[in-house]
């Protein structure tokens, strides 16, 4: 946090050393995010290349209250969010359409194993309803709290944790009948 602060003070006066380092710190946790919303690896990656060039023109305006990486994670939900309202992507994406999500390559039985279920749950979390699978990936891997989901998503916390429940009993489902194929 700290850390973050000094980045964002040097940023302000002009420090592309800054704003290299704070590309690096929160771009692979970013790109995981939006790649989890979309399933898809390269709109995901324009997504985060968009808001960090937003992030860099808004040196002399930019007011971050808090952490620096909810500010970018907020960023991030909101720009998937107009890129999806935007293009009129659908929520549902047929899988044989939906590119592979990117993992690094390891030979080891273990990783292989490790990919295929990483790839399996990935399909079932795209087959939910959008609300529902924005709340599981933002709570799972955006390290978010149902009320900070609530206020990003500008309903209640009893709604998110719906979703949320509603989400997983789906995800269940979807995980139980692909293990009975």
């Amino acid at each position: 946090m700290l850390e973050d602060k000094l980045l964002i003070v040097r940023f302000k006066h002009g420090s592309s050393e800054s704003l290299r380092r704070i590309y690096e710190k929160y771009r692979l946790y970013l790109l995981k995010l939006a790649a989890a919303l979309l399933y898809d690896v390269s709109i995901a990656e324009d997504v985060v290349h968009d808001v960090f060039l937003r992030f860099a023109q808004s040196a002399e305006t930019l007011r971050v209250n808090g952490s620096l990486k909810a500010y970018l994670r907020t960023c991030v939900v909101n720009a998937v969010r107009n890129k999806l309202r935007s293009e009129k992507l659908r929520s549902y994406v047929e899988l044989s359409h939906a590119g592979p999500i990117a993992s690094e390559q390891n030979a080891s039985q273990q990783w292989a194993i490790l990919k295929e279920e990483s790839v399996t749950i990935a399909n079932a979390l795209v087959k939910l309803p959008f609300e529902q699978r924005e709340v599981v990936v933002l709570y799972l891997h955006g390290d978010m709290k149902f009320r900070e989901i609530a206020q990003l998503q500008a309903v209640s916390v009893k709604t998110i944790q719906s979703r949320y429940r509603y989400g997983l009993d789906k995800l269940r489902s979807i995980l139980d009948s692909e293990v009975e194929k």
